[in-house]
């Protein structure tokens, strides 16, 4: 073990802690404070929702859904949970959806193992997004949507997707290769499950624990300057700083290894910056708010907004190598495929 990973562990063990030590934290309107007059942000929050990233082009300028139209996505929602619990086992084959097959029959997951949420956000925005105001993502550059819709990209999309071969082990993304998942970013996004993160706070440091592969941002206050852009990062190089009462983190310098969302394939990412908002509203709810810019991929920034709700629960710890054999299942799959294809073709 390095001193460097063994100096983070210890400070991420010692702001778990943080919670006990709080007693003297006093509140007001906007929720908990610490000890040393910042907003407690600390604990674990929870963003599941049905509100997607983008804003579906059939929603057009509707920006908000009425009080009755999210009431009645719950119901659905709900009811659909409801049945696809109860219904009777059935056999199917592999394919690429989860559980929203056309036939009614499960994808490579049942329902049962999911959690995306059954609301949308409190806000009842159509969209994440709320800068472009369409609610979607800006147009790509010229040269972001010639490597978006090339033959390679194709390639990878079909790989992804199980409906191609995978030539090596780097045909698949980072989260398939357990090393670092999408969702945990930054910026945080929603999926099928493990949509949690933990806060901790010292009057120096702040740590962001990602649900999903268990990732921890250990994000210092104290002014110091980002690292050298050489030094490029799966997660970035993050630093943060208080804008009255809101939590102000940037990050730089990531290395463009691993999808992160809304960025195309074969996108480098070395051009990428992110700003991330933390502001508590009250003592229950977190608004989490963030912008990207990136002017090899989008021809403008970006932003959205993604309420998050207080969890009283701890997480579980997310291992995603242990007793994981999915990348040897999928090479050898890849190999008898092409067994298959090289057969057919004689």
């Amino acid at each position: 073990m390095t001193h460097r990973y063994l100096a983070a562990v210890v400070l991420v063990a010692g702001m778990a802690l943080m919670p006990m030590f709080a007693a003297a934290q006093t509140a007001d309107a906007t929720g908990p404070r610490t000890p040393w007059g910042h907003p407690d942000l600390q604990g674990t929050w929870d963003y599941r929702t049905l509100t997607p990233l983008e804003r579906p082009v059939e929603l057009g300028d509707k920006a908000f859904l009425t009080e009755e139209e999210a009431a009645t996505l719950e119901q659905e929602t709900l009811a659909r949970n409801e049945l696809l619990l109860n219904r009777a086992p059935e056999t199917t084959s592999a394919s690429d959806q989860v559980d929203r097959r056309a036939d009614g029959t499960p994808g490579f997951y049942n329902n049962f193992w999911l959690d995306r949420g059954t609301t949308p956000i409190a806000t009842r925005r159509t969209s994440l997004v709320v800068d472009p105001a369409n609610g979607r993502l800006p147009v790509l550059t010229e040269p972001a949507r010639r490597r978006a819709n090339s033959p390679e990209a194709a390639r990878l999309e079909g790989v992804r997707r199980g409906r191609l071969p995978a030539a090596s082990y780097e045909d698949l993304d980072a989260g398939d290769r357990c090393i670092q998942h999408a969702k945990a970013g930054p910026p945080l996004s929603t999926g099928g499950y493990n949509n949690n993160m933990m806060l901790f706070q010292t009057p120096d440091h702040v740590v962001i624990l990602a649900e999903q592969n268990y990732d921890a941002r250990i994000i210092p206050l104290d002014g110091r300057p980002h690292v050298s852009p050489r030094l490029r990062q799966w997660m970035g190089d993050s630093r943060g700083y208080w804008e009255g009462d809101t939590l102000v983190v940037e990050t730089v310098s990531f290395n463009g290894k691993h999808d992160q969302i809304g960025r195309p394939l074969l996108s480098s990412g070395e051009n990428l910056s992110l700003v991330e908002r933390f502001t508590l509203m009250d003592g229950e709810n977190l608004m989490y708010e963030y912008t990207v810019r990136d002017p090899s991929i989008w021809t403008r920034s970006w932003t959205a907004q993604h309420p998050m709700k207080r969890n009283p629960d701890l997480m579980f710890e997310f291992a995603c190598h242990e007793g994981n054999y999915g990348m040897h299942g999928i090479m050898a799959g890849s190999r008898v495929q092409e067994a298959e294809a090289a057969a057919n073709a004689r």
